[in-house]
């Protein structure tokens, strides 16, 4: 039976498309986002759950996975299993399976296949305004780093490792069954195709050891929730001297006291005076550009009218121009009056029942003068 677990998590239908896909992810990672639901374990785990669920179906290769083998397909150094982005894929399921007829056994090119580094993700969290200019950051993680003393061999200094006795240096042994010959794992050097008689005291013959290290990572303009920065060769060491893997910062954003955010277009609720969405006006909004927008209000506006500054958005990522803002105006009613207030006030309501007397024009001056912009 497929493997629909993903799909389920992200509340939409196996033939979804990105758009949809997208949509549903944004709105479930709003409300289970940890900083909207602090202390609480299970939104936590639910938000990183639909996060690697995401992960796997925005990316055609890893979906069109999924949907063949399900999570199966990314395990044994396939794309998941706890790391987003492991070597493998298709292409290492049918080599194991093939190899032996494709003349393989050997991993790719006829060599010896490398252990190489587990790649790592690190969450980030960072404001509205570090998203919108950018900015140089640094992380400190505990991750597996090649062994000085050996040099990442994991053979005592001075000693070194020999070929393998089992396997004859290829790390994969065969059997006969039947008609197949199965490939596998070489059982004495589990695939490293030599044998260290002599381990590294330090590293005890792993070739890496754990070790805390600060590394630098620069966040471009314009990213937005899930943004994923890869940080090349920057995650856990390979065994023996094996390439190591990378590193992914995974993008957060923190809530913003005035903008909420989709795509590049930046939203913000915007209260204004009765008076001034009787009269018309100007109201004036901070930008995350550092400038002083000023909105013109059209007389007569009502609450929930969206009005829209163009350019004054987000910057669109590795590209050009910005989104826009979009002000939506919501009408204030005052709560305590004056009598002074109260009266031209019956004065307003007696015109609206009425006909308007000549003198209607210099009511909406008073009422200007006294409730203010």
């Amino acid at each position: 039976m497929p493997d629909t677990e993903y799909y389920e998590l992200l509340e939409v239908e196996k033939t979804a498309d990105d758009k949809t896909i997208k949509s549903s992810y944004r709105r479930l990672a709003m409300i289970c986002h940890p900083d909207k639901n602090p202390g609480c374990a299970k939104s936590e785990a639910k938000f990183k759950a639909i996060s690697e669920a995401y992960d796997c179906l925005k990316d055609p290769q890893k979906r069109a996975a999924y949907d063949r083998f399900g999570k199966a397909a990314f395990q044994n150094g396939g794309p998941g299993g706890g790391q987003d982005f492991g070597g493998g894929g298709f292409s290492d399921i049918f080599e194991n399976i093939f190899g032996e007829f494709m003349g393989g056994g050997q991993g790719r090119g006829g060599q010896r296949q490398s252990h190489r580094g587990a790649d790592l993700r690190y969450d980030m969290e960072i404001t509205f305004e570090d998203a919108y200019h950018g900015k140089d950051a640094s992380v400190t993680i505990e991750v597996a780093t090649p062994c000085e003393p050996c040099d990442g061999t994991g053979a005592k200094p001075g000693t070194k490792a020999r070929g393998c006795p089992t396997c004859a240096g290829h790390g994969k042994v065969r059997a006969q069954q039947g008609f197949f010959v199965v490939e596998r794992v070489c059982p004495t050097c589990h695939g490293a195709g030599q044998v260290i008689e002599a381990p590294c005291d330090n590293c005890r013959g792993e070739g890496r050891v754990d070790k805390q290290k600060t590394i630098s990572v620069k966040i471009p303009p314009g990213v937005d929730e899930g943004t994923r920065i890869r940080l090349t060769g920057e995650g856990e060491a390979g065994s023996r001297g094996s390439p190591p893997g990378d590193l992914y910062i995974f993008i957060h954003l923190a809530r913003h006291a005035l903008f909420q955010r989709e795509g590049n277009t930046l939203f913000a609720r915007c209260p204004i005076s009765f008076t001034t969405a009787a009269l018309g006006g100007t109201i004036t909004v901070p930008g995350l550009d550092k400038v002083a927008h000023e909105i013109r209000i059209p007389a007569g506006i009502q609450s929930g009218k969206q009005i829209k500054q163009r350019a004054a958005g987000m910057p669109v990522l590795n590209g050009r121009g910005f989104g826009d803002m979009v002000v939506e105006i919501e009408v204030e009613t005052p709560t305590k009056l004056t009598s002074k207030q109260k009266e031209l006030l019956e004065q307003f309501r007696a015109t609206e029942t009425g006909a308007e007397s000549p003198a209607s024009d210099g009511f909406f001056g008073k009422i200007k003068h006294i409730f203010g912009e």
